[in-house]
């Protein structure tokens, strides 16, 4: 089964194949700007691992922090933009829950229901 070749036109006899150009060369511009790659918020995350781990969420952001970074350096933007803003969230959402914490144990102790004494046993 032979396919349908397209036409070829004949050279002209005053025009020699010697004179013809031996190669092509193609441009191909790239109009998308390349956007920046989007963050990781792996320090934050170690900072929160390590300073306000309530319930574990600090070390969770950490860990989709580093998913993040892995996805980053692969180039795969998208997966990077969701692990990162998972870890953002989770940063956030332990950020809140620590300050919550310290106004609620900073009024008990001055509401007095909490006694801080110097001295642990007398």
């Amino acid at each position: 089964m032979q396919q349908n070749l397209p036409p070829y036109e004949m050279l002209p006899a005053e025009v020699k194949m010697e004179e013809m150009p031996r190669s092509t060369m193609v441009v191909v511009e790239e109009t998308q700007q390349q956007q920046p790659p989007p963050r990781d918020h792996l320090v934050w995350s170690l900072f929160t691992t390590l300073y306000g781990n309530f319930c574990c969420l600090g070390l969770l952001a950490f860990v989709f922090s580093v998913k993040s970074r892995d996805r980053k350096m692969l180039r795969d933007y998208s997966g990077a933009l969701s692990y990162g803003s998972t870890a953002k969230y989770l940063n956030i959402t332990a950020l809140v829950i620590n300050i919550l914490i310290v106004i609620i144990v900073v009024s008990l102790v001055a509401a007095g229901v909490f006694i801080v004494s110097p001295y642990p046993y007398g």
